[in-house]
């Protein structure tokens, strides 16, 4: 396993780490080293939660020893006793390190890496009681209903009692082991199920002496489940995880709504309590369960409900806005004070527990108590026994549409909110607990500036990393018009205008053509996505074929439900129709800031391309959005009161606004291109991306590649062209294409291949929906064929020499000539490398330092050509398992050092000379034929495009045929696997050899074993001597 040593600190690394991953690794070192705060972005793909683990993990081992019982028996051996004690996380000052992220899916990700990793750190992941019980009746609650249930039947003195709970002391004492291996949720409910101790009580225990925590946001959010974690807070470090939604997630967890529903409930609720403590007085001396404080919790909400309904509301669409303080105001009229406060929390918190123990005995419906939720409103509103925090709210109260019940009873359905528009508040409360650094990561952080002045923190260490692919596995390019010349902008002055819907359909329509498998589509909101699909099918041409049907022809739809729960089955159904052969894939209508945006993974076929369709701007009418705004544009006046000091520049309104926006474009964009061997398009559909101000906004990853096109020809063009490449170089891997010339049969060597990839034709757009505009001075072919979408395309017959031909304007010769014909002198296949079985040093040479560092485009994917020496025939061994990987067999021909061009051949009367087998092309509404005439040698015919190979090249791609025809597709699969191992150094070289040795066995295969031989180092030559020995 590789190990680097970054800032003094050894970090040992499952693979070669490429240079993006190291300066990552850096920025969380430095962070950590120096008690400061980080902000890492980090496209998906490129490693990051490895690289955050490793680097943390590694730190913390230069400190002292883990708390592992492995690190505690070495210790003793080496005399270390009082290393030993200091390890122990619950007694040392050693720092706890709390790590995480949003949901537990993400954390079980997490802990899959952590296995990859070489580091054993006593861990634990935390869980609520719905992940984790197991007892047979309190595992179906949910919610209050589950806790409270749980704490009734883990009561001493009970009738019932959790034999879960009770064995975990035994168990815990036994196996002192537990945690230090890497440990799931499941894993943990399996030992449960199978030992018996309950897995939620067994975190608890075991979160006192491990070295991390794993475990959802609000653990540490929440002021009252930070309580309860008994972590100690000095230098610790906390690492956020996808952390693009921190700010909002702060933000809800110090906010409430009380809605008249919910307030009808609690008082519903209120009076079930005196009833059951009026009942049981006179079976129990519990003080707590006095009917009389039931009352007054109910009385104290009847006059809440009351005063809310006697706030003064002038527009329903202004609502009633008050400052944050006023809250105490309206709660002082029902003497409600930080004096009685916390009394009435603890009469709502023993209403809850005996609602709860009333349903469980009497075997009632266990639904969720609704009175506890006035028990968190307290707590918010009374949090730190302080009033401070109120500046950084606003009291708003609105009207919502009234229920039927409430029609009747002539009451009007308001909702109470205390909005908290300072995300920092949940933040600062880690810098009063002193911890040592907070590292907050994701893949798209990007307009970062936000962060800082949403959070209040200072964050000295900013990163925003590259991608780990090269620039020819993407495609991002603005469209700012549609095929018919039309402006594509969904700002709210045109997005309900029929033209831009018909434009924006018939753009897509042609996307449709062009991407192969999964396409996402995102809108900007729910419903301009409804009333766009509805637009398209009604909305039809002269042949009465509509919109919809016409992108239903090329991909079958799905549409993003409103609806939580059906989301999983539209997931399903997308997956599904992905597989149906009768089209070429899916389209996903989906939404920014919907499910489908957020921790999705589209890779590979899933998602080939991505569409924005307009910046998703929050409704600027929405109370909320208007009062955050209003907030921001207030602190900026008076630049930051209080935080002067933290030396930060503060938003204004407008600015939080369009980033906003900005952060949920990258979000939705960050679906695909998912890994380093994936690619895919970023297409922009909306004009305003074309500015300065947005581009800028857009993840700093995808800024180098976006391409803005003035002429929606140029787009077809150029998408089909990026497809049909990287399906063949990507894909299909320069498979052994057999193709007849003059009636015999020869193999296409990759010369040939790339030339075929070059002259493919590029689909006409779609005649329905595309306006020839601006066509001068060209002459219009009267030829034109059936096109189809790009990943279904073939290649074009090949037949005698290709012949460069152009029939058009002068400047579209040029643009053609230099999109296709650059860069031949030194020809680079996208995406592979040719590796050279005659060379021993790949084999066993040690890799440069600059090649272990190097990016992937750099490192992984190098042609090495030469004009002045004969090219290399193949390069490297671990790429030949990247081509054998592919459905059909693969080969490695000999290429050409150089292959000559000549000018295309164009006539006085500007007509030209087309190949046979070549196919017409409608781009910009223009039909024209684009060929290339390849200089032969002289009187040496169509075979001889390139002057010959070498003979030792010659001999390497034969013996790779003859292993692919000679092995089962299963053995072959094996022999790639331990070629990639051989380059990687992931296996002892004796291991690989005798396994090849072994693949290698039976008297048809031993010529196979003894040439093989000629491709070894030659110092491992009598080791596989002795292997060839024992097989023959």
């Amino acid at each position: 396993m590789p190990t680097y040593k970054i800032r003094g600190i050894d970090v040992e690394f499952p693979f070669e780490a490429y240079d993006c991953q190291l300066v990552y690794m850096e920025k969380v070192i430095q962070s950590l080293q120096n008690k400061c705060n980080a902000l890492l972005e980090s496209p998906t793909g490129t490693g990051k939660t490895l690289c955050l683990l490793c680097a943390t993990l590694a730190w913390r081992k230069s400190l002292g020893s883990f708390s592992t019982l492995g690190s505690q028996v070495n210790n003793q051996i080496s005399g270390s006793q009082s290393s030993v004690n200091s390890s122990q996380s619950g007694d040392s000052k050693l720092p706890t390190i709390l790590y995480t992220s949003r949901t537990h899916s993400q954390l079980r990700q997490v802990i899959q890496e952590l296995k990859t990793s070489n580091y054993r750190p006593k861990m634990v992941i935390l869980g609520s009681r719905e992940q984790l019980c197991i007892h047979r009746e309190v595992s179906l609650l949910r919610g209050s209903a589950q806790n409270n249930a749980c704490r009734f039947l883990c009561k001493k003195g009970t009738n019932r009692r959790c034999n879960h709970h009770s064995r975990v002391a035994d168990y815990m004492k036994n196996n002192p082991h537990l945690g230090d291996e890497p440990i799931d949720i499941e894993d943990l409910i399996n030992i449960g199920r199978t030992f018996g101790p309950c897995p939620y009580f067994m975190t608890r225990e075991l979160q006192k002496t491990v070295d991390i925590v794993f475990a959802p946001y609000n653990y540490l959010i929440d002021p009252w489940f930070r309580k309860g974690l008994g972590v100690k807070w000095k230098n610790s470090i906390l690492i956020f995880d996808e952390a693009h939604n921190l700010e909002g997630i702060c933000a809800d967890a110090a906010s409430f709504d009380l809605s008249s529903g919910l307030l009808t409930a609690c008082i519903s609720e209120a009076k079930n309590c005196i009833d059951i403590s009026s009942t049981r007085r006179g079976q129990s001396s519990d003080e707590t369960l006095n009917p009389d404080n039931f009352a007054i919790l109910r009385a104290l909400l009847l006059k809440l409900e009351k005063r809310i309904a006697e706030v003064p509301i002038n527009s329903k669409e202004l609502g009633f806005t008050k400052p944050g303080p006023y809250i105490y105001e309206l709660l002082a009229d029902l003497n409600i004070t930080q004096e009685t406060a916390y009394k009435l929390i603890d009469i709502v918190e023993v209403a809850a527990e005996l609602l709860q123990e009333d349903k469980l005995q009497n075997k009632k419906s266990t639904t969720a108590c609704r009175i506890e939720s006035i028990s968190n409103i307290l707590k918010i509103i009374f949090r730190d026994k302080g009033t401070a925090h109120s500046a950084y709210y606003r009291v708003h109260v609105r009207e919502a549409d009234a229920n039927a019940a409430d029609v009747l009873k002539g009451k009007a359905s308001r909702t109470l909110s205390w909005w908290c528009f300072n995300p920092g508040i949940a933040m600062q409360e880690f810098s009063r607990l002193e911890v040592g650094s907070i590292i907050l990561t994701s893949g798209t952080l990007s307009p970062m500036d936000s962060f800082a002045q949403e959070l209040k923190l200072n964050f000295p260490l900013r990163v925003e990393n590259p991608h780990v692919i090269t620039s020819k596995q993407i495609w991002a390019g603005i469209v700012p018009v549609g095929p018919s010349g039309y402006l594509l902008n969904s700002s709210y002055r045109n997005r309900d205008s029929i033209e831009y819907k018909q434009e924006l359909g018939n753009t897509i329509v042609n996307i449709a053509r062009i991407v192969p498998d999964g396409l996402l589509i995102f809108f900007p909101s729910y419903y301009l996505m409804d009333q766009c699909i509805a637009c398209w099918k009604n909305t039809s041409h002269g042949n009465l074929t509509t919109i919809w049907e016409r992108i239903c022809k090329h991909k079958k739809p799905v549409v993003e439900p409103r609806q939580s729960s059906l989301f999983p089955l539209a997931i399903e159904d997308y997956m599904a129709k992905l597989k149906d052969t009768s089209t070429s894939g899916a389209v996903f209508f989906a939404v920014c800031r919907g499910k489908v945006s957020e921790g999705l993974d589209f890779a590979d076929h899933a998602g080939r391309a991505v569409v924005i369709t307009g910046m998703p701007f929050a409704t600027m009418t929405d109370p909320k959005v208007r009062l955050k705004r209003e907030y921001l544009d207030l602190q900026a006046q008076f630049q930051g009161g209080e935080y002067k000091e933290t030396k930060l520049s503060f938003l204004s309104g407008e600015d939080w606004y369009n980033q906003q926006a900005s952060r949920a474009v990258n979000q939705a964009v960050g679906r695909v291109i998912r890994h380093r061997h994936d690619y895919g398009a970023i297409i922009f559909c909306d004009e305003r991306f074309g500015h300065p101000s947005r581009k800028s906004q857009i993840s700093l990853w995808i800024q180098p590649h976006i391409q803005c096109y003035s002429k929606f020809g140029d787009v077809v063009y150029t998408l089909t062209r990026f497809f049909r490449e990287s399906r063949i170089c990507g894909s299909t891997n320069l498979k052994l294409i057999k193709t007849e010339v003059s009636g015999d049969v020869r193999e296409l060597k990759p010369v040939d291949l790339l030339d075929k990839i070059s002259l493919e034709e590029t689909p006409a757009v779609d005649q329905a929906c595309y306006a020839l505009h601006e066509v001068k001075n060209r002459n219009t072919s009267s030829h034109s064929g059936e096109i189809v979408p790009a990943n279904r395309s073939s290649l074009s017959p090949y037949k005698g020499i290709w012949a460069s031909e152009l029939k058009n304007s002068s400047d579209l010769i040029q643009f053609e000539k230099k999109l296709l014909l650059s860069g031949r002198k030194s020809i680079q296949y996208r995406d592979h490398e040719f590796i050279d079985l005659t060379s021993n040093s790949s084999l066993h040479a040690k890799p440069r330092k600059e090649e272990l560092i190097a990016p992937c485009s750099t490192k992984k994917r190098k042609v090495l050509i030469s004009e002045s020496d004969q090219m290399q025939c193949v390069k490297k061994i671990s790429e030949i398992a990247s081509d054998a990987e592919s459905s059909q067999p693969s080969s490695f021909i000999p290429i050409t050092n150089k292959v000559k061009h000549e000018k295309p051949q164009i006539s006085d009367s500007g007509s030209r000379i087309i190949a046979q087998g070549s196919a017409p092309s409608k781009v910009d509404g223009t039909t024209y034929r684009i060929e290339a005439e390849i200089q032969s040698e002289k009187s040496k015919g169509s075979h001889s495009n390139a002057p010959p190979c070498g003979g030792e090249e010659t001999k390497g791609s034969a013996f790779l045929i003859q292993v692919q025809e000679k092995l089962s597709a299963t053995e072959y699969k094996e022999f790639v696997g331990f070629m990639k191992a051989m380059k990687s150094k992931a296996m002892k070289i004796s291991h690989v050899l005798q396994s090849i040795a072994k693949l290698f066995t039976g008297p048809e295969r031993l010529p196979l074993l003894r040439r093989f031989k000629d491709y070894v180092p030659a110092k491992y030559h009598p080791l596989y001597e002795q292997y060839l020995m024992n097989n023959s």
